[in-house]
């Protein structure tokens, strides 16, 4: 039987959760609001699966992270890099494709490293034709140098019912990105740190320079490899791994996100694409196992911020790399007749979360339901029983 209060209701629906716990459905992040992030109040939820993903048990090769979530058709095309359980330990660009986060499939070599040694730290965007561009690194270039190379996947194989043959794209000098305008450009080290992003007509280039420390840098391009150096866009010791625009009221807002191969991840807001505010942290690690923390990527829908994934590992090497999850959810308090709290603690997939009733067969009391700020009420507190092992869809403003 449902629980009702005004506009927000709980209803079970049939299907199974772990025992110990309760699944609910429906509690994704709403439309980007600029409010929550320039506040840093986000309920960000690690999901249960940790990771999210692990390299293949192919080849005895497994470190991967840099991933890059493309919306396509209903669902994503996810690439990322390095080793996934192959032969040799030759970055190369993986996809696989989802259409919720929860199962994934259609795994492909997209990328080869061809005349390089390692072509990875992948960034993907999809253009007005269809086709996914994307930006990665190659390696070595010069002297012994990182340099952006870019590639394109034709809009037939980017949907996620594709199941065409696709062979894999071997990159070659050829994809090499030119950057005019940047003085020192010829002797950069530009590892890790190239973003995309397409808007009225032109590519941006996000960059950073390992040799040139300390500065986010941004270029324009209309062909989306041969860019024209804009300036820095914003003075900070870390490096950029994606950058998403939203249009708010009228407003154009650009979210950045960050890591320093730490234990920690930072993002940053613009209005104008160039001046970006100081970061705020956006995230520190779980655990062990997502010690240090290599890359980020955000995962949209629309005009929705539903979460990122980021690839981390236990060690300092940076050579033992998994992808994890955190998903911006509403916020559930339950509040028992004993007047403790109980929230979830983990989520599945972006609108799915899971609030753990431990040795508790039912646990009874009043939901707060809450927006993604987990502060803003959307509805009075009303009285629910929830059963161990049951699933329950919740539906809010």
């Amino acid at each position: 039987m449902p629980a009702f209060a005004g506009e927000v209701t709980l209803t079970p629906i049939p299907g199974q959760a772990e025992l110990g716990t309760v699944e609910i459905h429906n509690v994704g992040a709403g439309r980007f609001d600029p409010a929550i992030w320039q506040a840093g109040t986000l309920n960000l939820v690690p999901d249960v699966r940790r990771p999210l993903i692990a390299p293949r048990l192919d080849g005895v090769f497994r470190n991967i992270y840099a991933p890059s979530a493309v919306e396509v058709g209903g669902g994503w095309r996810l690439f990322y890099g390095a080793w996934d359980g192959v032969p040799s330990g030759n970055d190369r660009i993986y996809s696989v494709t989802t259409d919720d986060f929860l199962t994934f499939r259609d795994w492909r070599i997209t990328i080869e490293h061809g005349e390089f040694i390692h072509v990875c730290n992948v960034n993907a965007i999809r253009d007005p034709s269809g086709a996914i561009r994307m930006v990665c690194t190659a390696y070595p270039v010069g002297d012994k140098l990182n340099k952006p190379v870019t590639f394109t996947v034709p809009a037939a194989t980017t949907e996620p019912a594709d199941r065409s043959p696709f062979a894999p794209i071997r990159a070659s000098r050829n994809d090499l990105v030119s950057i005019g305008g940047y003085a020192p450009f010829d002797a950069a080290d530009m590892n890790g740190m190239n973003v995309l992003l397409f808007e009225e007509g032109h590519y941006r280039l996000y960059f950073g320079d390992f040799k040139n420390r300390g500065h986010v840098h941004r270029a324009s391009s209309t062909d989306g490899r041969h860019f024209r150096y804009d300036g820095p866009c914003l003075t900070v010791p870390r490096m950029v791994n994606d950058i998403r625009r939203f249009s708010i009221d009228g407003r154009q807002w650009y979210l950045m996100a960050l890591h320093a191969n730490t234990d920690r991840l930072w993002y940053a807001l613009s209005t104008d694409g160039m001046k970006f505010d100081p970061p705020r942290e956006l995230a520190v690690n779980l655990g062990p196992a997502d010690r240090y923390i290599v890359a980020i990527g955000w995962v949209t829908r629309a005009d929705r911020v539903l979460g990122f994934l980021y690839g981390a590992g236990a060690v300092r090497e940076l050579n033992r790399n998994r992808i994890f999850a955190r998903w911006l959810q509403k916020k559930l308090v339950l509040v028992d007749s004993s007047g403790r709290q109980h929230t979830p603690t983990a989520a599945l997939a972006p609108d799915r979360a899971v609030l753990s009733l431990g040795d508790a067969r039912e646990l009874a009391g009043t939901l707060q339901v809450l927006a993604d700020d987990g502060r803003t009420s959307l509805g009075q507190p009303f009285p629910v029983k929830l059963t161990s092992g049951a699933v329950y869809r919740l539906d809010a403003p």
